[in-house]
């Protein structure tokens, strides 16, 4: 089966070193350094527009970097090859935003089809591994559904139960409480703490929920405009000194300070430089 975290030398599971990115001419992030520690559960957050999900789509590699390094697992995710990294994916869990669950397979089917597809498994073995990650998260007995017939929380809990099928070493989750009730949104961050304490996972989880969180991190980085302003402990980061996070932590709106000639730039549509002649 796939890699475990007991398998990996390294302290570091997830390195990432001056991580540059830009979208055309505009630059994303800027020169981000993070760490991620085995057997932990990292948050990164940050208001609209800092980064955030650019990050988590470099770490799984939806995103190609302008510059920089990132190494997962002991392994520089560049110098891996299309098949390489195919066969790496075993190792890795995303449980995506909205769920990403295929609306024309049943909730067994999808979570499942990493089994399928990385596998070669009897029929039977899958459908004692699914039952198992069904248990996991509170879905037993829901797999012959279709997702349009699951909840919002149900279709988060499927689509982590899909990420976890194969008891991968990194499992990474966006937004996982978006759009949740409180009480749904606090179940799935139970689950989330069972599944680093029960199953030993490293978990990296995008979030902009404050409660969500200060409940599940070991961990935070904080991210503002592509930059990292702060990574610690959730005491750490409540107890920053940095008047930005503390915007971000008591949802105060900070006024940008605008330079004239830029915000004139930008109305004509002409470079600063051509402004001022």
């Amino acid at each position: 089966m796939s890699e475990t975290l007991a398998d990996v030398d390294t302290e570091q599971v997830i390195e990432v070193r001056d991580l540059v990115t830009h979208y055309g001419s505009r630059q994303i992030l800027h020169g981000i350094d993070m760490e991620v520690r085995r057997g932990e559960i990292m948050v990164i957050m940050g208001g609209s527009g800092s980064g955030k999900s650019t990050l988590l789509r470099h770490l799984i590699r939806l995103e190609r970097k302008t510059s920089g390094s990132i190494r997962l697992l002991g392994r520089e995710l560049d110098e891996m090859s299309e098949l390489e990294f195919y066969a790496f994916c075993r190792k890795l869990g995303v449980a995506f935003q909205g769920g990403a669950l295929f609306s024309s397979m049943t909730v067994g089917e999808n979570i499942m089809l990493p089994l399928r597809e990385h596998t070669n498994l009897d029929q039977m073995t899958m459908q004692i591994m699914l039952r198992l990650k069904l248990e996991v998260v509170n879905l037993a007995g829901f797999e012959d559904l279709m997702p349009s017939e699951l909840s919002g929380g149900m279709i988060k809990r499927a689509a982590l139960a899909r990420a976890i099928i194969m008891d991968p070493a990194l499992l990474f989750c966006d937004e996982p409480s978006a759009g949740l009730d409180p009480v749904v949104s606090s179940a799935l961050d139970e689950l989330i703490l069972r599944l680093r304490d029960a199953l030993g996972m490293t978990i990296v989880v995008v979030t902009h929920e404050l409660d969500s969180a200060f409940r599940i991190a070991d961990r935070i980085t904080v991210l503002d405009q592509g930059n990292v302003l702060q990574i610690g402990t959730v005491e750490e980061v409540r107890n920053s000194a940095n008047p930005r996070i503390q915007a971000l932590l008591n949802r105060r709106f900070e006024e940008e300070v605008v330079d004239p000639d830029e915000y004139l730039a930008r109305l004509t549509g002409k470079k600063r430089s051509d402004s001022n002649d």
